[in-house]
C-alpha cells in the first residue's frame, strides 16, 4: 500500500451517510460541496474513559451552526449519540476524539444554494491522548499573528485555511500556534482567539480575562464549562477583549479546546509568561474543569 493508503487503513472504521466502513473505503462525491465550496460545519467531541464529553453542548452549538447556513441535520441527536458511541466502541476508544461534518450534499457546481439535495454525514474516531501530554506538563508557546478569518467566526464552518495557515505559520517561527489579532473600532489591536482556540489571560491581581462571546469568536464549548466551572468556585472572571501587550504582561495564560480542555501557554510572541510554567490559576481551572466534564459524560 501507498503511505497515504497505509495511514488511512490506521483510521479505523468511520462512518459515512447511515453506514460503518473501513477508512480506506469510504468515497465521497468530488461534487459534494465540502469540497467546491467548504460549505459544512463541523464538531469535535472529546472521549475520556469511554464517555462523551460535553456531548449536549457540541449539539446545540451544532444546531446554532447549521441554522446559520440554513443546512438540515440529517438525523435526529439520539441517532448522532448513538453513532459516536459506536465509533467509540468500534474502534476501541478508551481516550481520543470523535470528529463529525455535515455538508450541503452533492449538487452541481453553482454558487446559489441548491435545493433538495441531501446534507452528507461523516464521522471518524482519532485515538490520541488528551489528558495527560507534555503540551498539558509544560505548556505552549504562541506567536501573535493577523487574523484573516472571515466575520461569522462564531459558525464552526469546515473552512479551516487560514487556522491551517496559521498554524504552519506558528511552525515556522518555532511556536506551538497563534493568537490571533486584529484592529478594533477603537484603533487599537486586540487578540481574538488562537486558530483552534479560545484564549485566556491571567492578570496580576489573579482576575481571569477572555474575550466575550460575538461574531469575532467561536462559542467554545469548552470555554463554556470552564467559565460555569470557574465562577461556581468563586474565581473572578472578566469577558473582554484585551491587547497583546496585556497577554505579554499577564501573570498567566491559556487557551480551552475540546481536544485540549484546559492548556497553559508559557510564552506569548517571545516573552516568558510568569516563570515559564504552568501556573496555580491556569491548574486550578483546568482541575474543575475536567471534575465538571467528567460528572457530565455520557
Amino acid at each position: 500500500m501507498t503511505d497515504l493508503a497505509t495511514a488511512l487503513a490506521g483510521q479505523g472504521i468511520v462512518y459515512l451517510d447511515g453506514a460503518y466502513m473501513p477508512a480506506a473505503e469510504a468515497r465521497v462525491s468530488p461534487f459534494d460541496r465540502a469540497y467546491l465550496f467548504g460549505d459544512g460545519v463541523y464538531e469535535v467531541v472529546t472521549v475520556l474513559d469511554r464517555k462523551l464529553i460535553d456531548f449536549p453542548a457540541h449539539i446545540t452549538r451544532l444546531e446554532r451552526s447549521l441554522a446559520a447556513l440554513s443546512l438540515r441535520k440529517p438525523i435526529a441527536d439520539a441517532s448522532l449519540l448513538e453513532m459516536m458511541r459506536r465509533l467509540v466502541r468500534e474502534n476501541d476508544l478508551t481516550e481520543g476524539l470523535i470528529y463529525m461534518q455535515i455538508s450541503r450534499g452533492v449538487a452541481p457546481r453553482s454558487f446559489d444554494w441548491p435545493e433538495g439535495a441531501a446534507p452528507v454525514l461523516f464521522a471518524f474516531a482519532v485515538n490520541k491522548p488528551c489528558l495527560d501530554t507534555p503540551a498539558s506538563r509544560n505548556g505552549v508557546s504562541v506567536m501573535f499573528g493577523e487574523d484573516r478569518r472571515w466575520k461569522r467566526r462564531d459558525i464552526k464552518t469546515i473552512n479551516l485555511l487560514p487556522a491551517s495557515w496559521a498554524k504552519a505559520e506558528a511552525a515556522e517561527q518555532g511556536a506551538d500556534d497563534v493568537w490571533m489579532v486584529e484592529r478594533g473600532p477603537d484603533g487599537r489591536d486586540y487578540v481574538t482567539e488562537g486558530s483552534s482556540n479560545n484564549a485566556w489571560i491571567v492578570d496580576a491581581d489573579g482576575r481571569v480575562i477572555t474575550r466575550a462571546l460575538s461574531t469575532d469568536i467561536l462559542h467554545g464549548v469548552t470555554r463554556a464549562t470552564a467559565l460555569a466551572a470557574a465562577k461556581a468556585d468563586g474565581i473572578t472572571l472578566v469577558e473582554r477583549a484585551f491587547t497583546p501587550a496585556e497577554a505579554q504582561a499577564a501573570a498567566e495564560a491559556f487557551v480551552t479546546s475540546a481536544s485540549a480542555f484546559v492548556l497553559p501557554v508559557v510564552k506569548i510572541d517571545g516573552k516568558i509568561i510568569g516563570d515559564g510554567a504552568p501556573g496555580p490559576v491556569t491548574k486550578k481551572i483546568r482541575a474543575l474543569y475536567l471534575e465538571a466534564a467528567r460528572r457530565s459524560a455520557m
